[in-house]
């Protein structure tokens, strides 16, 4: 029979362990992906009350039976349009619909060429895929152009990035490519998972450089403060993911609380588009801070903002450190980054006041100056 002792004695050993902790409302956290704060805006809460209200709290089965409504429809189209697509389709999650797109598109015959640093769940889309995988550099233009020169097949071609690297906060140089995926005949797959709402006024990283690929991927989890996630494409994309996508078709549609909340969270961001710009200001003041703490924060150019560590151990300390702080900050250890590149993940949001970053640059300082 299978035990686990061994293994969870090594995950130990190896400063891994991960444990599930509580959410402190009396905390000042840093862990979360809510950056526009509005997973608990008053408009949202009252639309996702009324969804329920209407529909009840699930909708009970999948979205090709009788689990359809019309708000799953009209946040599609307003994806779409967010995110200048011609048609979305909502999934379960990111992660679904990152597994679902991959998984679906591509074949044994093709091939995909991932950065190195790319979320999980694309890593996963390709490989469930049983398509070639080649993983380039991280935004290293000239080693995924040795590979497109380089490697054919007797299928399709995809390049497959995140637009907004979640544990760097670094941005993927989309506008090289557009052009590189032009140049070899390579459809390009973007995930704004971490962008939507923030840059191009909402609309992600593709919309703000003017950058059009084959499907951009997002979730509603993040900046629009819900819970969901969709594929945005063409219109014969969308149909063709609704009868092949399995995590698509074999998934119950989001509950209608989760659709009514990130329409409610576009029309938020739709009126005050400036919001993004806020946020990008605001991260760009705190990394200068703890810069001077003397932590590096490279590469972020986000509100994604890591404090290199390296160490395992050493990562999880300061996060237990910052918790006596009243900061809630995790430690970020391999596999979700490279072996050696341990990390605090700070994610700056609008709920953060001036003086909540000034405390946690302070607090930076001092552990840089004599605790660390």
């Amino acid at each position: 029979m299978r035990t686990y002792g061994n293994d969870l004695e090594k995950i130990e050993k190896d400063g891994l362990t991960r444990k599930l902790a509580v959410r402190r409302p009396d905390m000042l956290e840093f862990s979360s992906n809510d950056y526009l704060g509005l997973a608990d805006h008053p408009l949202l809460k009252e639309a996702s009350i009324r969804a329920i209200e209407l529909y009840g709290s699930s909708v009970a089965a999948s979205r090709l039976m009788s689990g359809n409504i019309a708000l799953h429809e009209d946040l599609e189209i307003r994806l779409a349009r967010q995110t200048g697509m011609e048609a979305a389709l909502l999934f379960g999650s990111g992660f679904l619909a990152n597994t679902g797109l991959l998984s679906s598109i591509t074949s044994r015959d093709d091939l995909v060429f991932s950065d190195k640093l790319n979320h999980a769940s694309l890593v996963d889309g390709a490989l469930i895929s049983r398509a070639g995988v080649f993983r380039y550099g991280h935004c290293d233009m000239d080693h995924l152009e040795y590979f497109l020169a380089n490697r054919t097949c007797r299928g399709n071609r995809f390049i497959v990035t995140d637009s907004l690297f979640s544990m760097d906060g670094d941005i993927a140089p989309l506008r090289r490519l557009e052009q590189l995926s032009m140049r070899y005949n390579c459809n390009l797959i973007v995930d704004e998972a971490h962008a939507i709402g923030i840059f191009g006024n909402g609309g992600g990283v593709c919309r703000e450089y003017g950058v059009k690929p084959h499907a951009i991927i997002g979730t509603l989890s993040k900046a629009l403060g819900s819970y969901g996630g969709f594929v945005a494409g063409n219109t014969d994309m969308k149909e063709f993911l609704i009868n092949r996508a399995r995590t698509f078709i074999y998934s119950t549609g989001l509950p209608p609380a989760a659709p009514a909340a990130a329409l409610k969270a576009i029309d938020i961001i739709e009126s005050e588009p400036d919001l993004g710009r806020k946020l990008l200001e605001t991260a760009s003041h705190f990394r200068n801070m703890i810069e001077s703490s003397g932590f590096s924060t490279a590469p972020s150019e986000s509100q994604i903002v890591p404090v290199h560590v390296g160490e395992n151990h050493r990562a999880v300390a300061l996060s237990d450190y910052l918790k006596t702080e009243n900061i809630s900050a995790v430690a970020i250890r391999p596999p979700t980054v490279p072996e050696g590149t341990a990390r605090i993940r700070l994610s700056v949001t609008l709920r953060h006041s001036r003086e909540d970053l000034y405390h946690t640059a302070e607090v930076l300082n001092f552990i840089n100056g004599g605790i660390r």
